[in-house]
């Protein structure tokens, strides 16, 4: 598998160097950019992939319908596009999406300094099989309850965004 060479940002989120992935997750400092983004369609399910058995990370767990790391001189919308384009094959100038927050592992308890956005979009995504190797269209409580009975681990931002944003607000 290739690395990532990524932006290490400071406290503020400023660059102030770069660093292979591998590095970034064997020092364990939350001083790197992701993106994760939740596909929901107008029955209000989120379009929920698993990863594949040969990720680095979280192997065969669920996953955000879109997930990566900001890459060196990228920005998190870039990212975003790219990501978008690499894992479900969709352009981003073809869908419609909007921010849904910003967060800092400082201030938020996240693993990363994380934009999250929302698609929304009734189509089902051509994904990437190398990035998923299946996915389901889930209502944010059955995806909880899902991840509850779940053996392979999910990304833990993945319960806590879920509820912060939709279950409250179940459609």
């Amino acid at each position: 598998m290739q690395d990532e060479w990524l932006d290490i940002v400071d406290e503020t989120d400023r660059v102030v160097g770069q660093q292979w992935r591998a590095e970034a997750y064997q020092r364990g400092l939350p001083n790197f950019r992701v993106i994760n983004a939740f596909v929901i369609n107008t029955q209000g399910q989120l379009w929920i992939p698993r990863r594949t058995a040969y990720k680095r990370i979280f192997p065969n767990g669920l996953d955000f319908s879109v997930a990566g790391h900001v890459e060196h001189g990228e920005g998190y919308d870039e990212a975003f596009g790219r990501e978008l384009q690499e894992e479900l094959n969709w352009k981003i100038t073809a869908v419609s999406y909007r921010q849904l927050c910003y967060l800092s592992p400082y201030k938020n308890d996240v693993p990363a300094f994380m934009t999250v956005y929302e698609i929304q979009s009734d189509a089902t995504p051509a994904y990437n099989s190398n990035d998923f190797s299946e996915a389901f269209w889930l209502t944010p409580a059955a995806l909880l309850k899902q991840l509850m009975k779940e053996i392979h681990p999910a990304k833990p931002t993945l319960a806590k965004l879920v509820q912060q944003f939709y279950l409250s607000n179940e459609r």
